[in-house]
């Protein structure tokens, strides 16, 4: 008899973060109950990673699993749904296959309402102002981040022909003319790389482009890292979205904006709508200030960006935002359905907010506020070395030769800027005092010890125990000139070596002997 095949958690069990998110990639994954406790175990190679939770620890929200190598076992799924968590699944390119929910409350009424929203006019409502409010996201975009208030009043333009708009098709339309205007602004962004990571990366890498992939002509299979970035995070909504929608009761694949279409969640997309934008302002955020790090990315043969584990796992714990920016959308699709069908003599009936809790928090005499954790930033690099964990742009390794390539840069360019008559009648002095000083220098009155050996050997390492301004005054020169001498970049004329001899502490009394 064959032994079972079973799950061997480590004594060292990784927690639960305090997001609520687990995620999960590699392969031989495995989600499955062992003594009545969820263990997780993944990973590649001797990396793995394990969690072990029981079933009175109520801090899981989401399973994220990104890969098909490994199983769960029915049991663990049912615990899954007990403990109220729920649970994601994505394929390598981050396209949603399915999301588990707990038990949704069942509302016929509310359902009915949802079919029939299309005939009555309610599917028009709630779909202008979900595509006004992705507007007022997009617009804010571009004029706050993108610096282009024209391109914003542009856009803004679009809502307006929201309120005339006579069916589902012309929302469509202007939803349709009000994207083509936003990713227009997005086509010369600059995609950063550190240096030494700019000659490897394809040419299609180092601009945004278009939102619109060259492999597909669709903005699935990404052709460059921020469309990558933005399909996985938007496969997170989708899945987000969805179950918010079922929670509160509603049916995820009966659409109000989006047409009805064979395994597609279209409520879920019409919901999504308005956390674009919320999407867009993140990846953006992370275009302007920080670089993207190669070993995240790597390019599949057909030329579709892939994302590497470790940079997916940081994507998917901000699962967390996008769950409480889907809360409250979906709990005011779900009270516009039904408000649409209820009878107008029984009085007014608000449904409960399950996602939110806001009518629990207003009935003590609260003001309802959603709390929105802030994005976690990505890891800075160092745009030298690509080195993690840095505080500014360089390590401490690369800052001393990028410090002395911008003064170089610097000096370029203040050289390079037309001079006054004034400083050059100042410069053309300097020089020729310079040139008569050196002229009537006689050799005979300086030490005969005082040679170009005892210059480098002895003079010279005792310069940089001394400030540059006490050069620069001794020897009656700039304070930039100054600073090479005591680097020993540069080399003073013999007339200053005397000089500098004292300023050290060399005595010139001494004979050579």
């Amino acid at each position: 008899m064959t032994a079972s095949h079973t799950l061997t958690c480590s004594p060292n069990l990784e927690q639960i973060p305090k997001h609520g998110t687990l995620f999960m990639s590699g392969y031989g994954m495995r989600l499955q109950v062992q003594h009545g406790h969820l263990c997780a175990d993944w990973g590649v190679g001797r990396d793995r990673h394990n969690v072990r939770l029981s079933r009175v620890k109520r801090d899981l929200k989401r399973i994220i699993v990104l890969g098909s190598g490994g199983f769960a076992t029915f049991e663990a799924l049912r615990l899954v749904a007990d403990i109220g968590a729920s649970l994601i699944f994505l394929d390598g390119r981050g396209k949603l296959l399915f999301a588990s929910t707990p038990t949704a409350p069942s509302g016929v009424r509310l359902r009915r309402a949802q079919c029939l929203a299309p005939e009555n006019g309610t599917a028009l409502n709630i779909s202008r102002e979900l595509i006004s409010q992705k507007i007022d996201g997009q617009a804010a975009i571009v004029r706050d981040m993108l610096g282009n208030p024209v391109a914003a009043d542009a856009i803004l333009q679009f809502k307006a022909e929201l309120s005339e708009t006579p069916d589902i098709d012309a929302v469509r339309l202007v939803e349709a003319q009000a994207a083509k205007t936003f990713w227009s602004q997005w086509a010369d962004v600059p995609i950063r790389w550190p240096r030494k990571d700019e000659v490897q990366v394809p040419a299609h890498w180092k601009r945004f482009a278009s939102r619109i992939s060259p492999v597909s002509h669709s903005q699935r299979l990404a052709a460059n890292p921020p469309n990558a970035c933005m399909n996985l995070i938007h496969a997170l909504c989708e899945a987000e979205c969805r179950i918010a929608s079922i929670a509160m009761g509603l049916d995820p694949e009966i659409g109000l904006l989006h047409c009805d279409a064979p395994n597609r969640s279209s409520l879920a997309n019409d919901l999504q709508e308005v956390l674009r934008p919320a999407v867009d302002s993140f990846v953006l955020n992370w275009i302007q200030t920080e670089r993207f790090s190669k070993a995240d990315f790597w390019e599949d043969r057909n030329g579709n960006c892939r994302i590497g584990s470790p940079l997916a796992k940081k994507l998917c714990e901000t699962a967390n935002t996008w769950r409480r920016l889907a809360a409250p959308v979906a709990e005011w699709v779900a009270q516009a359905l039904w408000n649409s069908s209820r009878n107008s003599a029984k009085g007014e009936q608000i449904l409960p907010t399950r996602l939110t809790q806001r009518r629990k928090s207003e009935g003590r005499g609260n003001t309802f506020e959603l709390r929105i954790k802030p994005l976690p930033l990505p890891t800075k690099i160092c745009e030298v070395c690509g080195a993690e964990g840095v505080k500014s742009r360089y390590c401490k390794a690369c800052a001393v030769e990028a410090a002395r390539e911008n003064m170089a840069q610097a000096a370029l360019i203040g050289h390079s800027r037309p001079k006054t008559q004034r400083v050059k009648d100042r410069m053309s002095k300097t020089i020729s005092d310079h040139a008569v000083a050196n002229t009537w220098w006689e050799p005979k009155s300086s030490p005969s010890w005082l040679t170009e050996e005892c210059y480098i050997q002895r003079i010279q390492p005792l310069l940089r125990n001394k400030k540059v301004r006490e050069i620069a005054e001794a020897l009656k020169v700039s304070q930039p000139y100054a600073a090479l001498i005591r680097s020993g970049r540069c080399r003073p004329h013999k007339r200053h070596w005397a000089v500098l001899a004292e300023l050290v502490g060399i005595q010139l009394d001494r004979d050579s002997s």
